[in-house]
């Protein structure tokens, strides 16, 4: 069988991101490393200018092996360590490079981090997108493609979530300023004439993931015989996106280019687990790698507890526009996602 990137480069060999300069900010986070290499292994005449500003919310080490992983591809990928809450920074970047398409993934991650530090994402999320795109008024490119997420949705009870739905009700600073990233492009779409398209990503995961994520601070836990905590008492459910199917759906969107002027389409596996279910799934994996002993008590190692400030009790994407007007639906099962992430990380770590 083919794996996911060998097929995907069959599919985009003529690709017309053929001779193009990308400028993909976030270029050592976890999406942003993941778009570089696939790209570069994928694209035969292309360009990457990856920026990042290298911070240290999580370990910096973990920034600098993926940057290592892009540029031991020895393909045409020029680093430039900055931060896009710099203005000046911002356009030196199109002043220097002509660039034809832009991904905005920079961004200060994480839902309950907003709460003690709000200032932090105010200047990522809000100052640092404001700066991409007045700097595009000047530098026009084909198209902008940024990152936004499923925390919009924060207290709708309707699903599966459709971009269709009002997204008035958020419950973290980190979701607002992501639903102000929407708004601030399609005014700047209006005004004009940006071309740009939003990603909703449902709760991405896969190996060399975020620390802060559940899946991989519950891993650490559980090695060092410590108890997780399982909020809202494992009613919860999350739409688990596999880190391949979301790098596959931006190179799709980048490839074919934007339906209309303004686009927001969900990236989603269309399929919320059971809280519950998905610890479960990590622990049989860790087990399956020999992370953990065969006998280890997943149970005795869970402590239950009420829902956190910022969270929601389900997320649940709506993928069908995606799959009608760019051929594409998230499909990587939750145990063929964290069998890799348990590979990964015991290579890693050297466990």
């Amino acid at each position: 069988m083919l794996s996911i990137v060998t097929s995907a480069f069959l599919l985009y060999d003529k690709a017309m991101l053929n001779q193009k300069t990308i400028l993909i900010t976030g270029s050592c986070g976890f999406i942003g490393s993941n778009l570089c290499k696939r790209l570069l292994n994928d694209v035969k005449d292309l360009r990457i200018i990856g920026v990042d500003n290298m911070n240290d919310y999580y370990e910096v080490s973990l920034k600098e092996y993926r940057l290592k992983q892009i540029e031991a591809l020895g393909r045409d990928f020029i680093f430039i360590k900055g931060d896009i809450s710099d203005r000046d920074f911002v356009e030196g970047l199109f002043e220097e490079h002509k660039i034809d398409l832009v991904v905005n993934l920079a961004a200060q991650a994480g839902v309950r981090y907003s709460i003690d530090h709000p200032d932090t994402y105010i200047g990522s999320n809000i100052i640092g997108f404001y700066n991409i795109l007045e700097t595009l008024r000047k530098h026009p490119v084909e198209h902008l493609v940024y990152a936004s997420s499923s925390s919009v949705y924060g207290g709708n009870t309707k699903v599966p979530f459709s971009t269709d739905d009002k997204v008035d009700h958020p419950v973290s600073l980190y979701a607002a300023t992501k639903k102000t990233n929407e708004l601030m492009a399609y005014t700047y779409t209006h005004l004009y004439g940006i071309k740009s398209t939003g990603l909703r990503f449902f709760t991405v995961y896969g190996p060399a993931g975020r620390p802060d994520m559940a899946y991989f601070s519950f891993t650490r836990k559980l090695l060092n015989g410590e108890k997780i905590r399982i909020f809202n008492y494992g009613k919860c459910e999350r739409d688990f996106t596999y880190v391949d199917d979301i790098v596959e759906g931006i190179v799709r969107i980048l490839d074919k280019g934007p339906k209309d002027d303004y686009n927001l389409y969900n990236i989603g596996n269309h399929h919320p687990e059971n809280l519950m279910d998905f610890v479960y799934t990590l622990g049989a994996c860790l087990k399956e790698n020999g992370l953990l002993d065969k006998d280890f008590d997943l149970d005795a190692h869970m402590e239950l507890t009420e829902m956190q400030p910022g969270d929601v009790p389900v997320t649940y994407a709506d993928t069908a526009p995606l799959r009608e007007d760019y051929g594409f639906q998230p499909s990587t099962s939750l145990k063929q996602g964290l069998s890799r992430f348990a590979e990964w990380y015991k290579g890693y770590y050297k466990k």
